[in-house]
């Protein structure tokens, strides 16, 4: 699934990297705590999360995850759009919740990724 795709279907906003969205996701993590983040560890990965702080661009970097959906609404602030921006990641937001982000995503195919050798 293109990361356009993913946008579109959860009624999404970009805050930044619209002209990258072209970009392939193979799986979805949907989570608030970036420990369970780094424990899931996949390649191309799309991450959903409701946590609005620079330390989710950081892990994000970390584990080369390209594209972040904020969910339940939430706006990240100039600084993580400008560390994003540096980062190359995507930045989108959708007003769905968690739950409801992750089972549309499933629902439209995105199941399964390669797991990445640690």
């Amino acid at each position: 699934m293109k990361v356009s795709e993913a946008v579109t279907l959860l009624e999404g906003q970009y805050f930044i990297g619209e002209e990258k969205a072209d970009r392939e996701v193979a799986s979805a993590c949907g989570a608030d705590l970036m420990s369970d983040v780094m424990a899931f560890v996949k390649d191309r990965v799309l991450l959903l999360t409701g946590l609005v702080n620079p330390q989710v661009i950081r892990t994000a970097e970390l584990l080369d995850i390209h594209a972040i959906i904020f969910v339940r609404g939430k706006v990240p602030g100039r600084d993580m759009i400008e560390m994003a921006e540096d980062a190359d990641i995507i930045l989108a937001g959708t007003k769905h919740p968690m739950f409801i982000s992750c089972g549309k995503l499933f629902e439209a195919g995105l199941r399964t990724g390669g797991t990445r050798a640690i």
